[in-house]
């Protein structure tokens, strides 16, 4: 599993987007941060619990994929269709925006690091 970049914003002011366990040099200074001062653990917990988040999501979206298809196979289409358009409506109008932010929510309440130059 790849990890989601970590942001370095150096003492000059420079800012760059690092992979977990690299090492990035400034530019424009010099100095030298390692991201590997964040505890490893505590990195890869939060890459876990983000990655459940999506797949939470992607199994409710197949789940539903796969009942509607089973209906339509087995019944006209014109009877179920104001139902399926309801479960649409209710999945973008309703689940998603609850479900983005209940992420956002938990993204803004991760640990921030304060990592130190080499």
């Amino acid at each position: 599993m790849r990890g989601a970049p970590i942001t370095i914003r150096c003492d000059c002011g420079q800012v760059e987007r690092v992979p977990y366990g690299k090492r990035w040099e400034c530019p424009d200074c010099g100095r030298r941060w390692n991201t590997e001062q964040i505890p490893a653990e505590e990195y890869w917990g939060i890459m876990r619990e983000m990655r459940r988040y999506r797949l939470h999501v992607v199994g409710v979206s197949l789940a539903f994929g796969v009942g509607a298809a089973i209906v339509l196979a087995n019944v006209d289409v014109r009877r179920v269709l104001p139902i399926i358009l309801a479960l649409m409506a209710f999945w973008f109008l309703v689940y998603m925006p609850r479900w983005r932010q209940k992420v956002r929510r938990r993204a803004r309440n991760l640990p921030h690091w304060q990592l130190h130059p080499e």
